[in-house]
């Protein structure tokens, strides 16, 4: 099988992640990275990788393309790429705007092309322990903050990265919201770089966020609440704590108020370890950009979906749009969901090689 060739366009940091991953793969050939800024091509080109100041010279040559360009380019960049016949894995978030962002998707179906979003927590080892063990949650806490770094200052907060936890929180809840309260606050002089929301789903889930960009200690942390259990997931140490839920608590035939108060002391020592025990789950140590894009390459060779298609990258955009509404305005938002089919994966152009 020959390689399959791909390009990554934009240069920055994650772009320069994108083309090691996909340089260090045996069945892909990185045909090069498109940049256009000159001082940085020399300093990828000194690194190893090949170059461009612009793609239009080898599109012809390459079957997949990654878009790690600024999010307000997104749009333009991936349409071109889809009317080529070019699969896309596009970072997140995939649009600057859901109308956008709606185009897109609605060109990958009529081209028959794998568009891709890469919402990269999905491939979190932690994140798939704690989606196996928990169902059915009514109550979701995320935290998502981080020290000021300098990049992503074309968008806010919410779509820098709240929208991470917008991803997983709709494919953990299968549901949209109802209801939507949010307040944040710009301190750098664009967007806002601190948020947080309250979102109510129409399957009775509520979900809490809280992000910032100018926070000293990053934290990347979610707790889920079941009846049954609740997984708190620590994503950046890949670590899963699950507390499973006693049957008599989840039955509501624990009754603590109607407990004689010797009863209630000789209880209280060991009520965590009896009723609620916790465990540390193993998580497999695994390179969530590169089963990210082990998983494009799998979709452009297959024709398979994406496990984040575009339709996921615009349902999150959706609910991050009604989030920044809701700070501009101080209102109850309540978002009007546009239900949007998961792309057909059809034969297109280089589909027969590779």
């Amino acid at each position: 099988m020959e390689p399959l060739r791909v390009i990554v366009i934009g240069g920055g940091r994650l772009g320069q992640f994108h083309a090691a991953k996909l340089a260090a793969r045996a069945d892909v050939q990185l045909i090069g990275i498109v940049e256009p800024s000159a001082e940085r091509r020399e300093e990828l080109a000194r690194q190893g990788f090949p170059v461009f100041a612009d793609a239009g010279r080898v599109l012809s040559e390459v079957r997949a393309a990654i878009v790690a360009a600024p999010t307000t380019l997104h749009g333009r960049i991936v349409r071109s790429l889809l009317a080529d016949g070019i699969d896309v894995l596009v970072e997140k978030p995939i649009a600057s705007c859901a109308a956008e962002a709606r185009q897109m998707v609605a060109l990958a179906k009529t081209a028959g092309r794998i568009l891709q979003v890469g919402h990269i927590e999905r491939f979190n080892p932690a994140y798939s322990v704690a989606e196996q063990s928990v169902s059915s949650p009514w109550l979701i806490e995320a935290v998502r903050c981080g020290p000021f770094t300098g990049r992503s200052l074309d968008v806010g907060v919410v779509l820098d990265l709240m929208i991470h936890d917008l991803d997983l929180i709709l494919s953990l809840t299968n549901s949209f919201p109802t209801a939507i309260t949010a307040s944040g606050q710009a301190l750098l002089g664009g967007e806002e770089d601190v948020a947080e929301a309250r979102i109510e789903f129409d399957n009775g889930c509520t979900a809490v966020l809280h992000a910032s960009r100018i926070t000293r200690q990053p934290r990347r942390e979610m707790k889920i609440w079941s009846n049954a259990a609740i997984a708190q997931i620590d994503f950046a140490a890949g670590r899963v704590s699950l507390t499973r839920v006693h049957p008599d608590l989840q039955a509501g035939r624990f009754r603590a108020g109607a407990l004689p108060a010797a009863e209630l002391r000789r209880i209280q020592p060991q009520f965590h370890d009896v009723y609620l025990p916790e465990e540390i789950v193993a998580c497999e140590k695994r390179d969530a950009l590169a089963a990210e894009i082990a998983d494009f390459v799998d979709c452009v060779r297959t024709r398979r979906p994406p496990v984040v298609d575009g339709a996921a990258g615009l349902a999150a955009l959706q609910v991050a749009e009604a989030i920044t509404q809701a700070i501009a305005s101080g209102e109850i938002i309540r978002p009007q969901h546009v239900p949007v089919a998961a792309p057909p994966v059809l034969p297109g152009r280089h589909s027969e090689a590779a």
